[in-house]
């Protein structure tokens, strides 16, 4: 399995999970902000606020090397924008893809949720995935079975995307999660690297990052911003779940917001 992995017991289970609930309830007061106009820096702000009054810590806010630390509590990625898109005076225009990642500090315990939002009404292209990037995340979670293999994940989520002829980000993955904001095991997106066995105690995040082109990307000269290479529209959603008893949880619960998203529509 890999010394590496930090299984958690129950305790810290219970604590990673309230840390998720909080965060999942963030998510359904933050989402109706997200609408042409609105400054991304102005959901930062806002998302620092209601955490702070809730009881957490932004778990992303100074995240990083010392010398760059990422700068917001809100991951906020527009368009083209993969992940770590950093708040700014940027406003949201219409038709825009706006990819939210977040995590908050519960006590020691980390949570990590990611949703992709339809600024008003968006191009059919655009549309089609951001829905099919969230089923790739249903179908890797779908893969989760105690006691068999990680990399059936990457398989799953694989099938989705390749079956709507997407491409699929291969250089940032998914990861365990919950005492800190980044543990093994890596959860790729594509069947690749080590293949432990999931077992009880395992918390992990898995996030499908789905481009409208190719899966390749670029980081920008801020240190924090990818980008689709070919300037595609990006999508990207994550939940975190836990195996204990041999059951999966879904800790994170995006079912408030799909409507607002756009994935129902």
């Amino acid at each position: 399995m890999g010394a590496m992995i930090r299984l958690k017991n129950e305790k810290q289970i219970e604590g990673i999970r309230r840390s998720c609930k909080m965060l999942s309830a963030m998510y359904r007061e933050l989402v109706p902000l997200v609408k042409p106009g609105v400054a991304t820096i102005d959901l930062d702000h806002w998302a620092r606020q209601w955490i702070g009054r809730a009881g957490g810590k932004p778990a992303f806010l100074g995240y990083g090397p010392r010398s760059n630390p990422f700068p917001g509590a809100l991951c906020v990625s527009i368009n083209e924008e993969v992940i770590h898109g950093i708040p700014s005076k940027r406003k949201i225009a219409p038709g825009d893809l706006v990819s939210i990642d977040c995590g908050i500090d519960l006590g020691g315990f980390i949570s990590d949720q990611a949703v992709t939002v339809e600024a008003g009404p968006v191009s059919p292209a655009a549309h089609r995935l951001n829905v099919t990037t969230r089923e790739c995340l249903v179908s890797g979670i779908g893969a989760v079975k105690a006691g068999d293999r990680l990399l059936q994940i990457s398989r799953a989520v694989e099938a989705c995307a390749k079956g709507a002829g997407y491409g699929i980000v291969t250089r940032y993955c998914g990861h365990g999660v919950g005492l800190e904001v980044h543990e093994d095991p890596q959860v790729p997106n594509v069947p690749k690297g080590p293949n432990p066995r999931l077992s009880n105690g395992m918390v992990i995040a898995v996030e499908p990052m789905i481009n409208l082109g190719t899966g390749d990307v670029d980081l920008l000269d801020d240190g924090w911003t990818v980008v689709s290479a070919d300037s595609s529209l990006a999508a990207h959603w994550e939940h975190t779940l836990a195996i204990s008893g041999n059951t999966l949880e879904v800790l994170s619960d995006d079912s408030g917001v799909l409507a607002l998203c756009g994935v129902l529509a």
